[in-house]
């Protein structure tokens, strides 16, 4: 399958082939969140794939509303590294600790740093700006007791897929707005910055590749119902804030085939045009999610694996 140029890896056309043969396209389930959620996590948690093995530990965080679940991942040799703020994906309603598992264990072991994965508040039981201010007061927390962690002081950054890419990129902002500590990278996996975006890639991909636009328009629905905040708002659209000079240093991917490819084309543009250093790589034959699908091999492997390999060069320049 070639489309705008990409051809769609083939271990990925088998997936959504398999997925369409069981009547699946996209992530919402018959509008029902509690169904949604045993989905995505039958699929992540359940996914066979080789141990990866490094220092694990259950923790919590003190939070704006209560305490926030967290995850500490350690590189088997002990010693002090970086350590990364991981923010999972889900359009903020869907994932948890356990559904982006792999993706940070990997990412601790072949990165050679410390992830700090982050279980903030989902949407509808709790929307915007619920999991910007448990995300932003994980960030904090992290700048303040890394030492305690283990990790080495001022050496914190951020990162995400998807929801958890915007979450970062608006948790960058926040800590350049405070004034306070600031990352020293962000790390943004196809992330969302737009909710008022009218792009391409969404009308090309609105269906059919694991992300559909019903699906982001549903996700839109939960996490802003109710709660009054503009689309436009930088706390759930940084790709509109008034300024995006001073912010960290930006690693951003996009896949070709997902309906937010152009929001995280846009936002590395943006960002470059502020005078914000940006590495942007574009993996053209993948869709959304990849990243969480590396244990499927081909082209999600060998991607993801060279993202995290990105993500420890520009630490160790950083």
């Amino acid at each position: 399958m070639i489309i705008d140029g990409n051809t769609l890896d083939p271990t990925l056309q088998l997936m959504l082939s398999g997925l369409r043969l069981a009547d699946i396209d996209g992530l919402a389930v018959d509008g029902d969140v509690a169904a949604s959620r045993a989905q995505m996590r039958n699929n992540l948690v359940k996914f066979p794939g080789p141990q990866i093995h490094v220092g694990v530990n259950n923790l919590t965080l003190p939070g704006p509303a209560g305490p926030i679940a967290a995850r500490h991942y350690r590189p088997l040799g002990g010693e002090a590294t970086d350590v990364l703020v991981f923010f999972h994906g889900g359009g903020w309603v869907l994932g948890d600790l356990d559904t982006t598992d792999t993706l940070c264990r990997l990412t601790c072991r072949d990165a050679g740093i410390q992830v700090l994965s982050i279980g903030y508040r989902l949407a509808p039981e709790h929307p915007a700006p619920a999991a910007v201010e448990d995300a932003y007061a994980a960030f904090k927390w992290a700048c303040e007791h890394a030492g305690e962690l283990g990790a080495t002081p001022g050496r914190v950054a951020v990162g995400g897929d998807s929801a958890g890419g915007n979450l970062a990129a608006v948790v960058s902002q926040l800590a350049r707005d405070d004034g306070g500590p600031a990352p020293v990278l962000q790390w943004l996996i196809y992330p969302r910055t737009d909710f008022t975006a009218q792009t391409r890639s969404l009308s090309l991909f609105a269906q059919g590749f694991l992300l559909t636009k019903h699906d982001i328009d549903w996700f839109n629905a939960l996490y802003l119902g109710g709660t009054g905040i503009d689309p436009a708002d930088p706390r759930v659209s940084p790709l509109l804030a008034d300024s995006l000079s001073g912010l960290a240093p930006a690693l951003i991917a996009v896949a070709g085939f997902d309906p937010l490819r152009d929001e995280g084309q846009n936002y590395a543009a943006a960002l470059q045009a502020a005078g914000t250093a940006v590495d942007l790589r574009t993996m053209g034959s993948l869709t959304h999610g990849f990243a969480n699908l590396f244990q499927l091999g081909g082209g999600s492997l060998t991607a993801t694996s060279d993202l995290i390999s990105a993500l420890r060069a520009h630490l160790s320049r950083a």
